[in-house]
């Protein structure tokens, strides 16, 4: 037995599956960054198998997007426990989901605060002899009479620390609890659910149990941000004691990297934000310096805002040396570095007064701050893309970033080994430059490894949801011709449209009910998405079968596991590619300078493309499920958008107009 057999914790391999772990493990041995398109079914979460098996006393992280994934990669791990038994691992969700204190404001910030004020007030106590702060007679007094709003101290955390005595030169020294200790060693040795874990760690802080365990632990999964906000993953390593180059790295469901990493580096300001910084600073002009110049910024900012509410553009671009002329005028200062450097110094002040009265909310100066600062950058760093938004009376100004690169190179550089995994990462090439330019990438593309004869996938040659033809009768009656048709395919079905005015039009063409089936249109209220869904998934238990009308890259399409009888078949109506506007071209234009003719199609066609994969890629969990896959837009068949599906999905694709379309799905009916 090798190796990789001796951590792989299943009979047999699938199809094509040792190749892709063989791929794996010698990234972990050699080093280097490595992308790997496999399909649904594939097998991917075993990757972690092959990089343990090459691990050689590296720990392993794993990041994920959701709560789902990160429940794969616990179950996958307690099956590799069985052949290894004394492979160890942990797992953190983001602080606001596993933090039972309660209160206002950012649950990072209130973390801090509260730990910062729990362990001042644990050692004063420590040094007048109480080594165990759970029986401190004034720290429990001090919890009992804490606000629960505004909390300065944490009982979890107090839980989890004692103190010990050193030598004359240490001193008194903060440690983990026994308490605590006994609780990560189990978690450790466990498969907890994160549902459970709170109950699991018995009024002990579930973060602290879960770092704990982490520090000794084989492996570690946890989210996104932990991994790609720069500040949270800093505090993690550090808190690890482990450096990235001694760091093997899994990224799962990497074609949602961009979007995560953009996301995380953007920023926005409201008109009511501005407002209250300036309320903010004008209770702050009598004690802190600097304050009155700052203030006189804040009406330029203003009036720059309400200028933009007589713009006839829903979105558009603002010009941030524009934006530094007038944020200037007329103020003591001579350019937006020096206001971000005085705002800086007021912020970092209005955070520690807050944190000392248990105020967690970040405060509308830092806002500001953290706006001004990206502003400031914008003017010579084109990644990033000043741009306003205007309606209804209101704007907000946002910086986007809009180039992932700088960040995911730097990430991939300081691994040991970078693994990226994904079912639609097609073409691989695009999104090997979209992430790491020039750097040396190690690739792969599985084919699909479900039953062929289980799946139809068809593309329409004679529709399109294109701008140009949707007001053309005919087109619309053909789009409303293929819905109906594939209405006929037995069991629960799922249409997707490019965005939620498509969707409406076609819901109003197609009624209630379609062919028998009841039809759930996307509601864009998340709570009210939930219980339709629930609604939906349920009818083939009753015997019966429903049609869903959603959004492509919306809350029904991504993320999400429809077995067997939920969901036997989709369709894409459209290319989903986002509204074409100023934004975009600039947003094109960048990427066209940076990439050449590769450059539209990576920033503009390649994301449409993956949310229509998404979308179909809902159906076919498993090699007993049967289904059918449409795409009802002509464009899928142009060379330049066709290059982006998966070869598998190239090769079987039927090629067909609505009449042989209604012949096709007749098998399926």
């Amino acid at each position: 037995m090798d190796r990789l057999e001796a951590w792989f914790p299943y009979p047999g391999f699938r199809p094509n599956q040792r190749e892709m772990l063989e791929f794996a493990a010698e990234t972990a041995r050699e080093g280097g960054i490595a992308m790997i398109d496999a399909p649904t079914g594939s097998g991917k979460s075993s990757v972690v198998s092959a990089l343990l098996a090459e691990s050689n006393g590296r720990k392993v992280i794993v990041a994920v997007r959701t709560i789902s994934q990160l429940s794969t990669f616990i179950r996958e791990l307690a099956l590799v426990r069985k052949v290894q038994p004394a492979l160890t691992f942990s797992y953190l969700v983001g602080k606001g989901s596993m933090c039972p204190l309660g209160g206002e404001g950012d649950p990072y910030r209130r973390c801090e605060g509260v730990k910062a004020f729990s362990s001042s007030l644990m050692r004063e106590r420590a040094q007048k002899g109480s080594l165990v702060p759970t029986e401190d007679r004034v720290i429990n007094e001090q919890i009992r009479k804490m606000d629960r709003e505004h909390p300065l101290l944490c009982p979890y955390f107090i839980k989890s620390r004692v103190f010990v005595r050193g030598d004359e030169e240490s001193g008194l020294r903060m440690a983990p609890s026994q308490t605590l200790r006994t609780r990560a060693d189990r978690v450790k040795k466990e498969a907890i659910a994160p549902e459970d874990l709170a109950g699991f760690c018995n009024g002990l802080c579930p973060y602290e149990t879960m770092m704990q365990a982490a520090r000794g632990a084989d492996v570690l999964v946890c989210n996104f941000h932990h991994l790609f906000n720069d500040e949270i993953r800093d505090q993690l390593y550090a808190s690890l004691d482990v450096e990235p180059k001694d760091v093997l790295l899994l990224i799962d469901e990497a074609h949602n990297c961009g979007d995560v990493v953009t996301g995380i580096q953007s920023v926005v300001l409201e008109d009511r934000t501005l407002e209250a910084a300036m309320t903010e600073l004008s209770h702050l002009s009598r004690s802190m310096k600097d304050v009155n110049a700052v203030r006189q910024v804040l009406p330029n900012v203003a009036a720059f805002m309400e200028a933009l509410q007589r713009s006839q553009k829903g979105e558009d671009w603002f010009d941030p040396e524009q934006f530094h002329r007038m944020a200037v005028r007329g103020t003591l200062y001579k350019g937006l570095e020096e206001i971000v450097g005085d705002l800086s110094k007021i912020a970092e002040r209005v955070s520690e007064k807050n944190k000392s009265a248990g105020i967690y909310k970040e405060s509308a100066v830092e806002s500001l701050t953290e706006f001004m600062y990206r502003v400031y950058r914008a003017g010579s760093d084109m990644t990033f893309l000043p741009l306003y938004r205007s309606a209804e009376g209101h704007v907000e100004l946002e910086v986007r970033n809009i180039d992932p690169g700088e960040k995911m190179q730097a990430i991939g550089k300081a691994h040991a080994a970078c693994v990226l995994i994904s079912g639609t990462l097609s073409p691989l090439s695009a999104y090997q430059k979209y992430y790491f330019g020039d750097l040396p990438v190690r690739t792969i593309s599985l084919p699909n490894s479900f039953p062929r004869e289980n799946r139809l996938v068809v593309c329409a040659k004679d529709v399109t949801t294109a701008y140009r033809m949707r007001q053309n009768k005919k087109n619309t009656d053909a789009i409303v011709g293929y819905i109906k048709t594939f209405a006929r395919v037995r069991g629960n079905l799922a249409v997707y449209f490019p965005s939620y005015q498509i969707l409406n039009t076609y819901a109003q063409a197609c009624g209630s009910r379609i062919n028998g089936k009841t039809v759930y249109t996307e509601p864009r209220e998340a709570s009210e998405a939930t219980a339709a869904l629930q609604e939906f998934i349920s009818l083939p238990e009753r015997g019966k079968a429903g049609i869903i009308f959603a959004v492509c890259g919306g809350k029904w399409s991504e993320g999400l596991d429809y077995r067997g009888e939920m969901l036997r078949g989709a369709m894409v109506v459209g290319l989903p590619l986002a509204p074409y506007n100023s934004v975009r071209k600039m947003t094109i234009e960048y990427y066209v300078h940076k990439f050449g003719r590769d450059g539209e199609f990576i920033s503009y066609t390649l994301p449409a493309i993956n949310r229509a994969l998404q979308a179909l890629g809902r159906v076919l969990r498993t090699p007993e499920d049967t289904g059918v896959l449409v795409l009802a837009e002509e464009r899928f068949l142009e060379p330049g958008v066709r290059v982006g599906l998966p070869p598998w999905m190239q090769d079987e694709a039927e090629i067909c107009d609505l009449d042989r379309f209604s012949r096709l799905v007749m098998k399926w009916a």
